[in-house]
């Protein structure tokens, strides 16, 4: 993992998106790339009409599952069981690229006694995932000349989500699937500039590129720049944002283009904290949930209003240009620069094409892109200069600490297991006719896809006595949602799955406190919940 630094600290794909197409294998895990990135998706499925073998890892039957060679239907939160189940085959049976191993990794002996426990059969305990299944899934991988191995939120979504991620790197390194086009380990981000966002520093340990706050010479660096004294104190990550607002510590907030209300774990968490803070600023396109908390609500502009950069998964840096002036009669951008300029430090940018030479010359990565050179289709990071063309894809020659680190990763269960009194488990997702939208201001979407339907096994639905289009209560030990159902197998049994999209539906009311205690990435892909037959049911 800490040879892979530089794209998985960001969440950046390692490799391009178009080299999905000429790809011998697709590893996916913890996706439904057909629902929340379509156009990738889409690129899967050329590839498996055009010959490429793929396995794909969910509890869930996606659209991708039923074309998939191999659909390893785990238990949620069984992941890491699963991959060192598969790396002790792999292992056992000679098929790891012995010289990637020892030219470009290090630490191999502390995986290898990891993985030893971790038989066919002993995965296969704790996976549910037949051991027939796990032996062939790990030879198809390891055998392949180029494996691209994809995963998402269901990766990232758990308490052992960084560990998680530090298994697929494992996997990648022991088959040498790193280093050359369409292969990698790529993780897909969620929204558009997702990470342009993360590029620029939204994160509370890191400026821009990824430097570190706590860096005295990245500390020297930007005070330079700036004009201005830098702390080495890193910032508070948000689930520690709203536990100091409940707990009184954290006073006022300003939330831009965000709404956590309906998007973030506990919702009664959040609303809480946002109801004790002494302040709150919200810039928003609609008077959103979250906004309903503001005393201060200032109008935004939307991305057909603004002129800048998106940066997307594959690291790929592209222009966005206004269509429409803004509305609000002003940028973001301005608006930040007038207000900050007020608080006493001025900030005089009079274009966004400003701004992103200013971002440029202070990131490495970015240091040889301009609007110019970006004009057309956009440059890849890292590009250090003016005269380098990009990078397709990533840790050709070396990793960024030189040699990858193998470790040995144990199974974490997940916080919250069903019991007595909440005997069914939840896990969360988007669905294709939203997309990324999570707020209920567009007619045609909701005349598309208008309400909740929580999927339910037949087996649950009988023993419920419920049908398709019948309402339910479900509860867990944060709150309550009433929802319709669809009864589906998509889902196994006991398992309830549901979207997050509807404000009459708010999941997130529901789901788990308990976070990675790296990322602080919530848990929602698993919690307890009891589902109950409401006396207006078939």
């Amino acid at each position: 993992m800490a040879g892979l630094a530089t794209s998985f600290g960001s969440g950046a794909m390692t490799n391009s998106i178009n080299e999905i197409l000429n790809a011998d294998l697709l590893f996916l895990i913890g996706t439904n790339a057909t629902t929340a990135h379509p156009i990738i998706g889409y690129k899967m499925k050329q590839a498996k009409r055009a010959g490429a073998k793929l396995i794909v890892v969910d509890p869930r039957r996606t659209e991708l599952a039923e074309e998939a060679d191999y659909w390893l239907q785990l238990n949620p939160g069984t992941d890491i069981p699963l991959l060192n189940g598969m790396m002790h085959v792999i292992i056992k049976e000679d098929l790891y690229d012995k010289k990637f191993v020892e030219e470009r990794t290090e630490n191999f002996e502390a995986l290898k006694e990891t993985v030893e426990k971790y038989t066919p059969e002993h995965a296969s305990e704790i996976s549910g995932v037949p051991v027939e299944d796990i032996i062939a899934a790990a030879r198809l991988y390891a055998k392949a000349d180029k494996a691209g191995l994809f995963y998402t939120l269901g990766i990232t979504e758990h308490v052992c989500g960084t560990n998680n991620v530090m298994s697929t790197a494992n996997l990648a390194m022991l088959t040498g699937h790193l280093g050359r086009e369409s292969t990698g380990v790529n993780p897909m981000r969620g929204q558009n500039n997702v990470q342009g966002a993360c590029d620029m520093g939204a994160l509370p340990n890191v400026y821009t590129g990824y430097q570190k706050v706590p860096d005295p010479a990245a500390q020297k660096k930007f005070e330079k720049a700036w004009g201005a004294s830098m702390s080495t104190e890193v910032g508070l990550m948000i689930p520690d944002m709203f536990n100091k607002a409940n707990s009184g510590e954290l006073k006022a907030m300003y939330i831009l283009g965000e709404n956590p209300v309906l998007t973030d774990p506990d919702a009664n968490h959040i609303k809480s904290g946002l109801a004790n803070l002494e302040f709150l600023v919200v810039q928003e396109l609609f008077l959103t949930e979250t906004a309903e908390y503001a005393d201060v609500i200032l109008p935004a502009a939307s991305f057909a209003e603004t002129d800048g950069t998106f940066t997307n998964t594959e690291r790929r840096v592209q222009r966005v240009r206004k269509a429409i002036e803004p509305l609000p009669g002003k940028a973001n951008w301005q608006s930040i620069s007038e207000m900050v300029t007020r608080m006493g430090y001025p900030m005089n940018y009079n274009t966004a094409e400003e701004i992103f030479d200013e971002m440029a010359s202070l990131t490495p990565s970015y240091g040889g892109m301009s609007f110019e050179r970006i004009d057309a289709q956009g440059l890849q990071w890292p590009c250090p200069t003016a005269d380098h063309p990009g990078t397709k894809f990533l840790h050709g020659a070396s990793f960024t600490r030189g040699k990858g680190l193998f470790q040995g990763i144990e199974h974490v269960p997940p916080a919250e297991m069903p019991d007595d009194e909440y005997p069914m488990l939840l896990s969360t997702g988007r669905i294709l006719f939203h997309y990324n939208v999570t707020t209920p201001y567009s007619a045609d979407i909701s005349s598309i896809w208008n309400e909740e339907y929580a999927e339910v096994n037949p087996d649950d639905a009988s023993r419920l006595k419920i049908v398709t289009g019948d309402q339910v209560k479900v509860t867990s030990r944060r709150g309550e949602v009433t929802t319709k159902v669809e009864v589906t197998d998509r889902v196994p049994p006991g398992v309830i799955w549901m979207s997050f999209h509807y404000t009459a539906t708010p999941t997130n009311v529901l789901t788990s406190d308990a976070v990675d205690p790296i990322t602080k990435t919530g848990e929602y892909k698993v919690c307890a919940v009891k589902v109950e037959r409401l006396s207006n049911a078939s």
